[in-house]
């Protein structure tokens, strides 16, 4: 009969990684609150999902209330919505640093063949 019960028994939850945490953004100011560093000036330990924050806590910049956050998704997850990133040439998947390195990778390309038409006669 014990093992039944053993079988039956819900799981524990098991806690979020800091990649599954979601980092919150202050829609005054742009002060992103991450859960993997928590908030020193609060003692809000770090690992602290936001929803655990309590109600009256205020960002530490601007004293923005809790509820004039957004919730901006994991640290370097593709921004934007869920059901548009199958859109377009695959950039959509691509994180911000990814794209960052698309970018001025291929302004930098661009500017060296540039320069390189002075090497021309």
């Amino acid at each position: 009969m014990e093992a039944t019960n053993a079988e039956s028994a819900p799981e524990p939850e098991k806690p979020l990684t800091p990649q599954e945490m979601d980092r919150f953004e202050c829609m005054a100011c742009g002060y992103t609150y991450e859960p993997t560093k928590g908030d020193d000036r609060s003692q809000i330990a770090a690992g602290v999902p936001f929803h655990e924050v309590p109600l009256n806590w205020r960002c530490p910049v601007c004293g923005a209330q809790k509820k004039r956050f957004a919730n901006v998704g994991p640290a370097g997850t593709p921004s934007g919505f869920k059901e548009n990133l199958s859109y377009g040439l695959g950039v959509n998947v691509l994180t911000p640093g990814q794209k960052n390195i698309l970018i001025f990778g291929a302004l930098a390309v661009g500017f060296f063949f540039f320069i390189s038409l002075y090497g021309l006669r």
